[in-house]
Parts: structure tokens; sequence; C-alpha cells
């Protein structure tokens, strides 16, 4: 079982910057975490992914090089640094975990809100 919460959404303008944090608890060895976003009217979409195990990194186009995900091991929460933020970026942001085994995530966290004005 793994339990996840996110923090550090926020309004911020067009080219600022802002930190979420995915704090996660339970299981969390050999599994998959991601961040992913759902805008109004849209599906949810991937967003970045880190492999806790082996430190693998994964991102969608849209973000690659503006975005970092990263493991903070003081802390335990794999975090998502967002610079050069867009407009376009404005979404709910969820975190999320599946065995390395499996493909469909089945533990989410309940969002954290990124409005990225214009």
């Amino acid at each position: 079982q793994v339990q996840l919460r996110e923090s550090g959404g926020g309004l911020v303008q067009a080219g600022g910057s802002l930190r979420l944090s995915c704090a996660a608890s339970g299981r969390t060895r050999s599994y998959i975490l991601g961040w992913f976003r759902q805008a109004p009217g849209k599906e949810r979409e991937f967003v970045a992914g880190f492999n806790w195990s082996g430190g693998s990194t994964y991102y969608a186009d849209s973000v690659k090089g503006r975005f970092t995900i990263s493991r903070d091991n003081a802390k335990n929460t794999v975090d998502l640094q967002m610079n050069s933020l867009k407009p376009e970026d404005t979404a709910v942001y969820y975190c999320a975990a599946r065995p390395e085994t499996r493909y469909e995530y089945g533990y989410w966290g309940q969002g954290t809100q990124v409005t990225v004005s214009s």
C-alpha cells in the first residue's frame, strides 16, 4: 500500500517557477512515481516519472528542458521543479505510483492546483 500527498501548487506568472512535492509513504521501493496533470476540459496526461529503485527519469515532450523530477531522500518526497512556466501548464497536478511490474498507476494523491497567468 502506498499513500501519496502533493503540496506546492499555487499561482505564478508566465516564465516563473514552482516546485511541487509528493510525500510518499508505504512500500515505495520498486515503484515508479509519476506526475500527471489535468487541465479543464482535457484528459489527464503524463508529465514526468521517477523510478524509485533505479533513479531513472521520464518526461513528456511538452515539459522536457523545463521540468525536473527528483527524489529528496531526507524528506522522502519526489519533487517536480517547474521552470519557464507557460499558461498552458495550468492544471491540477497529481502524484501517482505503480509497481515497476505493472503498467497502470493504481495509487493517486488528491491533486494540487497550478495556475500560470499570462
